[in-house]
């Protein structure tokens, strides 16, 4: 089996969500908690949210003063 794409020869995205480390195969991002295992949430800047039901986790930032 082939790790590419069959329209354009780029690798599938799903090998970007798994990585193998000691004989164990390890999620990258995190589970959506509404959905279960399985269905991952994209990341972004400032908030986690899910593809399917819209569940969104904001990143609190905190703002360090100069001087």
């Amino acid at each position: 089996m082939k790790n590419t794409d069959k329209k354009k020869g780029r690798e599938l995205q799903i090998f970007k969500f798994y990585e193998v480390s000691d004989d164990k195969l390890v999620r990258k991002k995190r589970d959506c908690p509404r959905c279960g295992k399985g269905v991952f949430m994209a990341e972004h800047s400032d908030r986690s949210t899910c593809g399917k039901c819209g569940f969104t986790e904001f990143v609190h930032k905190t703002k360090t003063k100069k001087g």
